[in-house]
């Protein structure tokens, strides 16, 4: 379901918004929308805790390692070998 929002703005900044909109060849709800969706994209998705909790986890995990040059290297044989994922 959609929801209508009303937001008031001072002359200059409906101005300017309306600019961008015409610009991009876009109606000012479509511009809005979009800058919307961006700045909730650019959100952070958890708190401090959850982030944490993700790197405790990750930090359990019992992963290969190796010397970086040996690990490097074997790389670069997986490279030559011609095998593809």
């Amino acid at each position: 379901m959609a929801k209508r929002l009303q937001v008031i703005l001072k002359d200059p900044e409906y101005r300017e918004i309306k600019r961008a909109a015409r610009s991009r060849k876009m109606s000012i709800a479509e511009w809005v929308r979009r800058a919307i969706g961006q700045a909730h994209r650019q959100e952070p998705s958890g708190g401090p805790g959850k982030k944490l909790a993700a790197i405790r986890a990750a930090a359990q995990g019992d992963y290969p390692t190796a010397d970086i040059d040996r690990m490097l290297a074997e790389i670069e044989i997986g490279y030559g070998s011609g095998a593809h994922p």
